[in-house]
């Protein structure tokens, strides 16, 4: 069964195309406007070893806000499609990932409840075009369409790059540990029998 998405969402602020395919090879093709941005998603599909399609015509003009956390709202959506009834999949996943001086931690868990912890100070503003704090927007908004219970920990850093950077690689292999099926797995990793 083919774990792949499309979702478009068309606002007056933005207009929003995903695609997503969970058991690709790690393959991007990003255009939201926002160098940066589109850095991080592509190192996210590498990392996260699934092929992801992203293209974002917002309101740049405004900010980057609106543009980034709707891509993060498709985005989740994108990837609670593909999972479909979730049968099969670990369901947790954790990374830890270093990049220079910065330590990221991210652990998930598809749950179904959407919740953010998000415990990580950014030295600068920016990165290119892109407002740091909006790296807390995107994963709230990942997280709430999707479905998924994320925890993101700065454990080090200093620069503002690097932080972000490990915090998207780190959510990547996350993923891909969480959604990764388990032969073992009889319907889905629940007492509950649903998720």
């Amino acid at each position: 069964m083919s774990r792949t998405a499309a979702i478009e969402r068309i606002t007056g602020e933005t207009a929003i195309t995903v695609s997503i395919n969970l058991d690709g090879c790690g393959q991007a093709q990003v255009a939201t406007g926002i160098g940066f941005f589109d850095h991080m998603l592509i190192l996210l599909s590498k990392h996260g070893l699934f092929d992801l399609s992203v293209t974002a015509k917002g309101d740049l003009y405004v900010d980057g806000h609106h543009t980034v956390e709707d891509a993060g709202i498709v985005l989740g959506q994108a990837l609670a499609k593909a999972l479909g009834d979730k049968a099969g999949i670990k369901r947790y996943g954790t990374a830890f990932v270093p990049m220079d001086e910065a330590l990221a931690m991210v652990s998930l868990d598809i749950s179904g409840r959407p919740y953010l912890v998000f415990d990580a100070v950014m030295p600068s503003e920016q990165v290119g075009q892109f407002d740091s704090e909006l790296t807390e927007e995107f994963l709230r908004a990942l997280s709430v369409h999707a479905g998924l219970t994320l925890h993101v920990r700065l454990l080090s850093g200093k620069n503002t790059h690097h932080i972000i950077e490990a915090i998207f690689k780190a959510l990547g292999r996350a993923l891909d540990e969480a959604t990764r099926k388990d032969e073992r797995i009889q319907g889905v990793m629940s007492s509950k029998g649903m998720l």
